[in-house]
């Protein structure tokens, strides 16, 4: 009997809570108009405005300098559907792990990436992922729903804090390579971007955000037209289309040539130079062949590759190369002038490292 009261309230809460607006969902300009349109000043818009972005106000109680009964009016009408990190993982090298759990029970997770002089947040843009690259946990995931430009927002001033308590220094950098595929959820990515970046917002450089996509030639061309600030990077893995079809099988709608387009077109339009992502598999793509072609991939437009160390999601197909292959690449690619980086992975022992994240508490 106690057990069926306790799921009529749940449900009771949750209908009425459906009943309000998302808040965060008004520009600066309508929560202005909303309180004058209710008797109130304007200015009101703005402190509210202020809490909810600038100060990341988890409740309208944390609203100190709005009046208690502006903030019984907002409890009624509005509601703030923030985040909550359920579950935090340390790893040995210093980074972090987040389980962040949405307003709707849903889970996405995020990282914080420690280095000697800077701090990375790892964040995701989707519940699930669009796209089916077999090489990676995220993509054994249903696309659930895309994330909300507040949600994506809210996993950066987590890390941030997180930053500030266990590495005493604020975060400095933001990649868009957690779950999901940024631009199959672009007006939201986009959105969150300009809340990070903005003077109301974070305030943070759009030159210190590399957004990461696996190559979606349409909305890669779609983005040079918006004249964006942050970086652009290529999850490209192979310059083989039959080899990255195998491995990326959405690659067989967007083939190689379609997205050399993408990429000429970005230049032309960016001035910026793309990096690409490199991952080199024992017998997948660890031949003289594979160099060969990514040589000629990288003489499409100015660029630098990122040869990233596999991080196994206990698939038998996927074995890290050996280090001769890897040398391989890297002796090559500076052969020809192409800028190359051989990273190492972190957090690794908490499956936090790139490729890893699959929700694996749920």
């Amino acid at each position: 009997m106690q057990d069926h009261v306790i799921l009529q309230c749940v449900f009771l809460y949750t209908i009425l809570k459906e009943k309000k607006k998302d808040i965060r969902s008004l520009t600066k300009d309508q929560l202005r108009d909303y309180f004058t349109e209710n008797g109130d000043k304007a200015f009101r818009g703005n402190q509210v405005y202020e809490w909810l972005w600038k100060k990341g106000a988890h409740s309208f109680g944390d609203m100190t300098n709005v009046s208690k009964d502006t903030r019984a009016f907002l409890e009624e009408h509005f509601v703030i559907n923030h985040i909550r990190v359920d579950d935090m993982r340390r790893s040995e090298d210093g980074t972090i792990k987040n389980a962040v759990k949405l307003h709707d029970g849903l889970t996405v997770e995020s990282v914080l990436i420690p280095t000697a002089t800077r701090t990375t947040a790892c964040v995701s843009s989707q519940v699930g992922c669009s796209l089916n690259c077999e090489f990676c946990a995220t993509a054994r995931l249903k696309r659930m729903r895309n994330l909300q430009p507040d949600e994506i927002y809210d996993q950066v001033i987590a890390i941030d804090q997180q930053s500030r308590l266990y590495h005493n220094i604020p975060l400095s950098n933001i990649v868009f390579m957690g779950m999901g595929e940024p631009l199959m959820n672009y007006n939201n990515v986009l959105k969150s971007i300009e809340k990070i970046t903005g003077e109301d917002g974070l305030g943070m450089s759009p030159k210190r955000i590399t957004l990461s996509t696996s190559g979606v030639p349409k909305m890669m061309k779609k983005l040079a037209d918006d004249g964006p600030k942050f970086n652009l990077a290529l999850s490209l893995h192979s310059a083989i289309d039959e080899k990255r079809t195998k491995i990326m099988p959405f690659n067989e709608q967007f083939p190689l040539s379609d997205i050399k387009d993408a990429l000429k077109y970005w230049y032309d339009q960016t001035g910026t130079k793309v990096t690409y992502e490199y991952v080199v598999w024992k017998g997948i793509n660890d031949t003289e062949e594979d160099v060969h072609e990514l040589v000629k991939f990288c003489k499409v437009i100015p660029c630098k590759v990122n040869i990233i160390e596999y991080n196994s999601i206990d698939d038998p197909r996927f074995e890290q190369a050996s280090p001769k292959a890897i040398e391989m690449y890297r002796s090559q690619l500076e052969r020809n002038r192409i800028v190359v980086n051989v990273r190492r992975s972190r957090g690794k022992d908490i499956d936090a490292a790139c490729g890893q994240l699959a929700n694996k508490q749920q």
